[in-house]
């Protein structure tokens, strides 16, 4: 006669859930951690902001940004930094960023020395 199916126990779902639940969690900080933590990350988009104003009209060069990149970059994804540039579409970034062997969600100060060298090369070629 065939067995029936078990249900799993309660015992063995609860811990894959406490443990989903705990990484939800967001840490608990004061309204004042809060409030400083706000400010400073619109300190940092407002830099960013500017930063890609000014490669957009030229007034700074994509591989000085991304040799010696400013803090407000250095969680930027190299793309977006890279759409700032005129001429710069999603295609030639995507092919660029191929040809170097970088992940499209690479941030700027995760580019490894050879990723970095070889990219700012790219850029410099017409």
């Amino acid at each position: 006669m065939p067995q029936p199916a078990t249900t799993p126990q309660k015992s063995e779902i609860a811990p894959s859930k406490v443990a989903s639940e705990a990484l939800a969690e967001t840490p608990d900080r004061s309204p004042s951690q809060r409030l400083e933590a706000l400010k400073l990350a619109n300190a940092v988009r407002t830099e960013r902001a500017t930063l890609k104003r000014d490669l957009k009209a030229g007034r700074v060069r994509i591989e000085t940004v991304l040799s010696d990149p400013p803090e407000c970059v250095h969680s930027a994804k190299v793309a977006d930094i890279m759409l700032a540039v005129p001429r710069y579409g999603r295609v030639k970034v995507t092919k660029i960023l191929q040809r170097c062997r970088i992940s499209p969600s690479k941030t700027v100060i995760g580019l490894s020395e050879r990723q970095r060298g070889e990219l700012i090369d790219a850029l410099r070629r017409p």
